[in-house]
């Protein structure tokens, strides 16, 4: 165990957290951060303008370098880009600070297994944001399936369909060698819920579409073989225009089906996060007024595992497996063959 880590964190309303990345998904979590009612927040982002918009917005403060975050905090929050987030986890377990980090986990299962083993080695716990798991629908789904409403669990089909963000043509978003494009920022959330609800992979099937200019229409189908037998569909993509945000599934066994459809019950509304301006950047995210906060109640629950709560409802490992059959993903749609995806060994010591 590293010495620096701190034997029992305070409570929330005393918890001091560090935010890395300042961007749409940073804003996100300061917002869900500010209503848990912690004790501070400090933003780093290289983008300093960027830093001070958001710590204003949140009563924050900034800092001017990684170094002097960690000096600020108990808990690190990476939001930045998914290329640049081993970087930042590796130098907050070399800090003994939890990690937290946005999904994906990393863009390649080479940096994902290093992380994780930097933080086993630093002994500190590693936490990934899969939302999807804290979206009631979702979980009211997954407790029916895990009571046995709906039987043996055979078939699950997972939608994910937004507008293309409004970012520029050179963003890391558009750049599939840092982001891995639509089958891997926006379709990692239901590789890893149909892992969920079905377990483990076993091989894939992929196939994608895009406009020839890269710009307009990017939209996947996935196929994914699970050990128990089950077979889950995944299709989706930026196909809207904007703001549309929607997504749903049907989950089927021997014994019954379950259905969702975003636009068909609650409302989804898609939220501007950081637009102040019509030329500005921006990216739709869904949102229910009649919802709980999904990103509240994941960084409620990552903060009660750190202070010895019990595992949480996202383990490190559940991450790194969804890079996994991510970018089997994007090798079967690449190649046009079915990925099989060796089971990896467990990991010692991943939480």
């Amino acid at each position: 165990m590293n010495p620096s880590f701190p034997p029992e964190l305070p409570g929330p309303s005393a918890l001091r957290i560090g935010l890395v990345g300042a961007g749409f998904m940073g804003e996100a979590h300061a917002a869900a951060w500010k209503s848990l009612g912690v004790a501070s927040l400090t933003i780093y982002d290289s983008a300093s303008p960027a830093a001070e918009r958001l710590a204003e917005q949140f009563s924050a403060t900034t800092t001017a370098s990684i170094e002097a975050l960690l000096a600020a905090c108990d808990v690190v929050d990476v939001c930045t880009p998914t290329y640049l987030h081993r970087t930042v986890v590796e130098a907050a377990a070399r800090a003994g600070r939890p990690v937290i980090c946005e999904k994906p986990l990393a863009r390649t299962v080479e940096d994902g297994e290093a992380m994780v083993s930097a933080c086993h080695r630093a002994g500190v716990p590693l936490f990934v944001a899969h939302v999807v798991r804290y979206i009631n629908e979702y979980v009211a789904a997954k407790q029916a399936v895990d009571a046995g409403r709906v039987g043996r669990l055979a078939v699950v089909r997972l939608r994910r369909e937004s507008a293309q963000p409004n970012k520029p043509a050179d963003h890391w978003f558009f750049d599939p060698a840092r982001s891995g494009g639509v089958m891997m920022d926006l379709l990692v959330h239901d590789y890893d819920y149909a892992r969920y609800l079905a377990g483990d992979v076993e091989s894939v099937w992929a196939k994608t579409i895009r406009d020839a200019s890269g710009a307009d229409l990017d939209f996947g189908f996935a196929v994914l073989r699970h050990i128990s037998g089950a077979i889950t569909h995944v299709a989706g993509g930026w196909v809207y225009p904007w703001p549309v945000f929607r997504t749903g599934f049907e989950i089927a066994g021997d014994g019954g089906l379950i259905q969702y459809e975003s636009t068909d019950a609650a409302p989804v509304t898609p939220y501007l996060i950081g637009e102040r301006g019509a030329g500005e950047a921006r990216t739709g995210l869904p949102d229910s007024p009649i919802a709980e906060n999904p990103w509240a109640l994941e960084l409620a629950d990552f903060v009660k595992s750190i202070q010895g709560g019990g595992p949480p409802r996202v383990t490190a490992e559940d991450g790194l497996e969804a890079v996994r059959i991510a970018n089997a993903v994007i090798e079967s749609s690449r190649t046009g063959r079915p990925v099989r995806l060796v089971a990896a060994p467990a990991a010692e010591g991943i939480r």
